[in-house]
């Protein structure tokens, strides 16, 4: 028997573009040592506070089913904090709670797109985005966009989105760790009521910012009728085994995307949303002390970047990973990941796993303790250097 079609053709036939990193972890297995800059979870665990409330909860017998749209304290807590950060109203009705930021963007995509509709999405990408695309029948087609303008999507780019039902977007950026500037958010903006096309705006690392400013484009004149945000305790909160999450759009499409939800997930457990809730209400500042450690290491890696010339970095204002550009050792970003993995035992993702645009780039992740990241990033720049000698 065969699988169908859909399932079987997700990664479109190809890599998944995770083979430097099944390959370190293979050595992890095998008993080698390696240094993981690879993935975005955290080295710090869900605060203990968290953890307590989600007990309590779960011994006070919030273990059943839960309301499939997601608790209505949870909801009215969402609601409340997008519009605060966004000046739009909003209120539990534009708000549908999800097992994590993944399975908002599966939802978004389902209730914007039908078979054979174009669905756009922004090169550089997080590497799931074309496979959630195709997994709901559409059709994922990249705006390309090029290291000159950091990656941000110019308004020339955005004209290829013509035909397509939907654009998908991530600022601050994975994985570039770049935060579109104003003008760019007006570009896309422009471009979504050019094509008329829906705008789904993961904002999932909104909560780390290094420089600038993160603004959602729900906020701008006109949009909130037509956007989709994706957002998630997962980076926020160090909650990234918990699954939970929310899409917040406008209401008639959120009713749609609750049937969605009946027919596949069936809402998130109880106890952790009464977590949730805890996390974002009764310790805001949690939010600080996670993005804390991102914010240092970034620091960390500028200044030994700024001491040699062969390796630069794209300007990451945001999120917790370092895009650089590595063209100078004359390597492909999937070249050098792989031998910086095999001589130094430090693993990397390359460029080519997000995409076409940031081949001769590797992203790093900034998610070890900060004496072992400066000592990874020092080895990586001297491999670099010998390389390019």
């Amino acid at each position: 028997m065969k699988p169908s079609h859909r399932i079987s053709t997700l990664t479109g036939g190809g890599s998944d573009g995770w083979d430097v990193f099944y390959r370190a972890r293979a050595m992890i297995a095998a008993g080698t040592p390696v240094t993981e800059l690879t993935i975005g979870e955290h080295d710090i665990r869900t605060h203990p506070t968290i953890l307590d409330a989600m007990h309590r909860s779960a011994l006070s017998g919030h273990t059943g089913y839960a309301m499939v749209p997601g608790t209505q304290h949870l909801r009215d807590t969402v609601a409340a904090r997008i519009a605060q950060r966004t000046g739009v109203p909003t209120t539990a009705a534009n708000i549908m709670i999800t097992p994590g930021g993944q399975s908002a963007l599966f939802a978004a995509h389902h209730a914007t797109c039908d078979d054979g509709d174009i669905a756009c999405y922004i090169d550089p990408y997080y590497a799931t985005y074309p496979g959630t695309i195709r997994a709901v029948g559409a059709v994922p087609k990249a705006i390309v966009t090029t290291p000159d303008t950091a990656f941000q999507p110019t308004e020339k780019a955005l004209e290829n989105c013509a035909g397509a039902r939907s654009l998908l977007i991530n600022t601050p950026n994975n994985p570039t760790g770049v935060v579109y500037s104003g003008q760019t958010l007006k570009h896309i903006a422009q471009a979504t009521r050019d094509h008329d096309l829906w705008l789904i705006s993961d904002e999932v690392y909104d909560t780390q910012i290094w420089e600038g400013t993160h603004l959602s484009p729900r906020a701008l004149p006109g949009m909130a009728d037509r956007v989709l945000v994706v957002g998630s305790m997962s980076k926020s909160h160090a909650m990234t085994g918990s699954r939970v999450g929310w899409v917040c759009g406008p209401a008639p499409i959120i009713e749609h995307m609750i049937t969605l939800a009946t027919h596949t997930t069936y809402g998130v457990p109880g106890y952790i949303q009464d977590a949730a809730v805890f996390a974002l209400t009764a310790r805001p500042e949690l939010e600080a002390e996670v993005a804390a450690p991102f914010k240092r290491r970034r620091a960390i890696a500028m200044d030994l970047l700024g001491q040699q010339t062969i390796i630069k970095a794209i300007p990451n204002g945001g999120a917790m990973y370092l895009m650089l550009d590595i063209r100078a050792t004359g390597l492909s970003g999937e070249t050098f990941a792989n031998a910086l993995l095999e001589t130094h035992h430090i693993a990397t993702m390359p460029g080519e796993s997000f995409g076409t645009a940031a081949a001769g780039h590797i992203r790093v992740a900034m998610t070890i303790d900060d004496t072992a990241f400066k000592a990874a990033l020092r080895r990586l720049l001297t491999f670099a250097q010998t390389l390019a000698s």
